[in-house]
């Protein structure tokens, strides 16, 4: 694995969601996503319910799963979208 090439796979995003912001139910099939609260509160959403989010608290949303993000207020998150990559074991 190259892990420089692997490094410039990794995309990062600042979001800023308000309460009248409509972020969509959405999957990255091939990606984990990493959501970090730098400001406010909001609540991170998977098919199988809510997570609080506030300043310091992580959101990590595993590979072809749903999610979404909303708030009553403001929201600002760093968003890391991490591509899976398969390890073979040879026996």
């Amino acid at each position: 694995m190259n892990l420089e090439e692997y490094k410039n796979k990794i995309v990062t995003n600042v979001y800023h969601i308000t309460s009248e912001s409509n972020v969509a139910l959405h999957k990255h099939p091939k990606h984990d996503e990493i959501f970090y609260c730098v400001r406010g509160s909001g609540f991170g959403v998977l098919d199988t319910g809510e997570f609080e989010l506030y300043v310091g608290k992580e959101f990590i949303v595993p590979a072809g799963s749903l999610h979404s993000l909303r708030t009553d207020s403001d929201l600002y998150v760093v968003s890391f979208l991490i591509p899976r990559f398969e390890i073979n074991i040879v026996q």
